[in-house]
């Protein structure tokens, strides 16, 4: 061996080693921070079904080819002689032929192409699972007559299958035509396919493969059920009525020329068989293009209506069905004349007016209460707690360590994986009310986090797990970790929770392995009781545990028993739902898992929320353990659980069309709405969805719910709102409210449009726009009350040079009346004073700065 093959064998062995060991130290830390987790048994559940998927279709797809191939070797060594026969390859094919050499040569070639071509089928483990563990949806399909389970759980494995199969068999005549091609190697073109033509097994093969495509066929048929040809999602008439029949045809056609292919071994016609051929591609061509097209435009486009109605109907029941819209109770809104002031100020909604905008807010959490730069507040939170006997709507961050904000000289290595480790606290102020600075009035501020009641005490106010932890940690070392600043200097602390994976010098390595940090060998620091956090963002967590749920993008912390949860929304979703109408590539959605994460131990429950939805039933059935019911879950935290913003913004989205349930109506669209525009700050944009505390009209209590209004698509008058129930027994439940058409009433832009004809009010806005300060129009709330529409829009003020928004004055709007306040009573009280108001211009004293106090409701 020359000396430069030993160093390439030497080089090729040490990478091999150190990609094994790589590999295996991932492997193994994944498996700790599972066993940590408490979800061993999914992680190797799943991996289990990954694997038997993969072995399974590997030994099917090697014995199919294996017994083919050493058929066809026996069948050519039976039939040919190589003696006398020159040449390198018939040399090798006469050696190849004889014995046990053969058989090997077949056996690698067998196993090496079943391992490449059976990779796609790991993929498939979920899909063989809800296979296995499939449940009725109890709702069936008007085409085919099937429950629409069938769809979700069945169909695609059975696709897959057939796939498989495809495969399977094209791979495997392949191998054996290039078998006999090699073999008559000196023969020419004509005389292979002579050979070929008359060879029973690939005869028997080419029959197999066409009696799978005709099952495809049928594949296909179901799957119309998704069609986007017509006027709306799903089977159309063309469908029905040319391509079904078609594709009938052609599963007649393809079985035929099968069943030819094989009693050609007895008839001995092989034109028989090119007819059948040519009859299938021309009928392939006409009955699934020209055919259809024909239809479409001869019988369907001069009729439409009449044609789809049908298909129409059928789309429109089975999307509300998958959107969970058919059950949204449907109300007038009782709108009355005269209005009960005294009434109004006195309702649960305006003791609990949301003035705050969350993004404004979340700039003055970060001015006022970050403490210290490396502390951030990565979003505000809408959230309902009962403080001093009464309910009160409050918004709420957590002061999460942010990694990107430690200061240079805190960024060495102990620093930065033993000292700062976690954040601390949160922030909570209520909706409605404001300092006479503009500023918020806290009900939790400060570090540690003080409140005057005791139900918002927090015992263990150490965020070790949340949406900023995105870098691993290493606790309980000699080096204390950093608590939270108190003046000028720092309170340390040593972790007594119970997250975190052990570490000893094995577990050292591994890590150091896995995350290319070897100062965990050489550390100092280490204590027999150290542990290691990794992988802790909540949202990366509960992803890592459940891959098959979708998680909503917008984690919120609540305050219960004392200690800082997260609550995460979970969604089964697919695009598989038969006639439902997609909507950003799916078609089916329920928010049917709720989880919990403890912000200071790591432990994650998982809770069902929706027990009607059959996919969640299925995962459950899959994973035995893995989730609980809600009835399990703590009290305190229940009751915090809120209808998720995205579910119901894509319900909405969705009921702007389909609350025209009438198909008439729904073809012309003689009543489509839309999600009104509002301006934020100066842009125009969609509305969000808000939170509110409400009392329902005909409901004895307030209650917590998501709302949105909705407008007419071609004009902007309010046409209804829809109202998400969050409390209780309520909880969600989906509530429509109609506005009587014979009343106008203002949508949110119409409403913009006043505010910016009021002369005081634009005047005032722009001179503060123009006074070396910038007015931010918070989110415009339409609130129904006490049978009555208002519409609140807090203003804000921040200086040119300052991140620190100021609640400066409060805009309110009804029927034709709008007005500016200090305090929404003030602007209240302007609309209903019977007294006209004065046409005044706003100014401001020369070098003053423009006033931006607003006094508001104490707490």
């Amino acid at each position: 061996m020359t000396k430069r093959k030993f160093v390439f064998i030497l080089i090729a062995t040490i990478f091999i080693i150190l990609g094994i060991i790589t590999l295996g130290s991932n492997f193994i830390t994944e498996i700790m921070w599972f066993k940590s987790t408490g979800y061993l048994n999914v992680f190797l559940s799943s991996l289990s079904f990954r694997l038997i998927v993969r072995f399974v279709s590997i030994i099917v797809f090697f014995i199919f080819v294996y017994f083919n191939l050493v058929f066809a070797g026996r069948r050519l060594s039976s039939v040919l002689s190589f003696k006398n026969r020159a040449g390198l390859i018939n040399d090798f094919l006469s050696k190849l032929m004889k014995g046990r050499s053969i058989k090997l040569f077949f056996l690698g070639i067998s196993l090496f192409v079943a391992i490449i071509f059976t990779s796609f089928t790991s993929s498939y483990w979920l899909t063989v699972q809800r296979y296995l563990h499939s449940f009725k949806f109890d709702v069936v399909e008007p085409l085919f007559n099937k429950d629409v389970g069938f769809y979700m759980f069945k169909l695609p494995f059975l696709e897959g299958a057939y796939q498989f199969a495809m495969t399977m068999i094209i791979v495997t005549l392949v191998l054996v035509v290039i078998l006999y091609i090699v073999t008559f190697v000196e023969k020419g073109l004509k005389a292979w396919i002579n050979i070929l033509a008359q060879e029973k097994q690939v005869i028997t093969l080419l029959a197999l493969l066409l009696a799978v495509r005709a099952y495809g066929y049928r594949l296909s048929m179901y799957n119309l059920v998704y069609s986007p040809r017509g006027v709306a999602f799903g089977a159309s008439y063309t469908d029905v009525h040319a391509v079904i029949p078609g594709l009938k045809v052609m599963t007649i056609l393809v079985a035929i020329l099968a069943a030819l292919l094989m009693a050609n071994f007895i008839m001995k016609r092989p034109r028989m068989i090119l007819w059948t051929l040519s009859a299938m591609i021309i009928a392939s061509i006409v009955l699934q293009g020209i055919y259809p097209s024909l239809i479409q435009q001869l019988q369907v486009a001069p009729n439409e209506f009449v044609k789809e109605e049908p298909y129409l109907k059928a789309n429109i029941d089975l999307t509300l069905k998958a959107y969970n819209l058919d059950k949204v109770e449907r109300k007038e809104f009782p709108l009355k004349d005269k209005v009960d002031k005294e009434a109004i100020l006195e309702s649960p909604t305006v003791k609990n007016l949301r003035m705050w905008d969350y993004r404004p807010l979340q700039l003055t959490y970060n001015q006022l209460q970050r403490i210290r730069p490396y502390y951030n507040f990565p979003q505000v939170d809408v959230d309902r707690y009962t403080i001093n006997g009464q309910l009160r709507q409050v918004m709420m961050s957590a002061r999460e360590l942010d990694y990107t904000r430690i200061p240079a000289g805190g960024g060495t290595w102990v620093n930065r994986r033993m000292q700062y480790t976690h954040g601390y606290g949160v922030v909570m102020s209520p909706t409605n009310s404001a300092t006479s600075e503009g500023l918020p009035n806290y009900f939790i501020k400060n570090i540690p986090p003080v409140s005057n009641d005791t139900a918002l005490k927090i015992d263990k106010p150490g965020i070790y797990f949340g949406e900023l932890t995105n870098e691993y940690v290493i606790v309980n070392t000699k080096t204390a970790e950093l608590d939270y600043p108190s003046g000028e200097s720092n309170v340390y602390t040593e972790y007594d929770g119970d997250g975190g994976i052990p570490l000893n010098f094995w577990s050292r390595l591994l890590f150091a392995i896995r995350f290319g940090d070897f100062k965990m060998l050489i550390s100092s620091n280490f204590k027999p009781d150290s542990k290691i956090m990794f992988d802790r963002n909540i949202l990366t967590m509960v992803t890592k545990i459940a891959p098959f749920i979708s998680f909503d993008t917008d984690p919120y912390p609540v305050i219960a028993n004392k200690k800082i949860y997260w609550i995460i929304d979970g969604y089964t979703s697919t695009d598989r739902y038969p006639y439902s109408e997609p909507l950003q590539g799916i078609n089916y959605i329920r928010n049917s898992v709720k989880a919990v994460i403890d912000a200071y131990n790591g432990s994650i429950n998982f809770y069902i929320s929706d027990d009607t939805d059959p996919i969640i039933k299925s995962y459950n059935d899959i994973f035995k353990g893995m989730f609980k019911p809600l009835s399990e879950m703590d009290e305190q935290i229940r009751t915090h659980i809120r209808y998720p913003e995205d579910l119901f913004l894509t319900q909405a989205e969705v009921y702007t069309r389909y609350h025209m349930e009438d198909t008439k109506v729904f073809y012309n669209k003689e009543d489509s709405w839309q999600i009104p525009d509002e301006v934020y700050g100066s842009e125009r944009q969609k509305m969000e969805p808000y939170y509110t505390i409400l009392q329902l009209p005909g409901e004895q209590e307030p209650e917590f719910v998501l709302m949105l209004p909705f407008t007419p698509a071609t004009i902007e008058n309010m046409r209804a709102w829809m109202a998400a129930r969050s409390d209780g027994e309520n909880y969600g439940k989906l509530v429509l409210y109609l506005f009587p058409k014979d009343t106008t009433v203002y949508g949110p832009m119409q409403v913009e449009a006043r505010m910016n004809q009021d002369s005081q009010i634009s005047q005032q806005l722009t001179l503060w726009d123009q006074r070396g300060s910038k007015v931010i129009r918070g989110n415009l709330l339409v609130l129904p009350i006490n049978n009555s529409i208002l519409y609140v829009r807090p203003i804000f003020i921040q200086g040119e040079q300052s991140q620190l928004p100021e609640l400066a004055r409060v805009i309110v709007a009804y029927g034709e009346q709008v007005a500016m306040g200090r305090t929404f009573e003030e602007a209240f009280e302007e609309i209903f004073n019977e007294t006209p108001k004065k046409e005044t211009t706003p100014q401001i004293p020369e070098g003053e700065l423009p006033e931006t106090n607003a006094v508001k409701r104490a707490n």
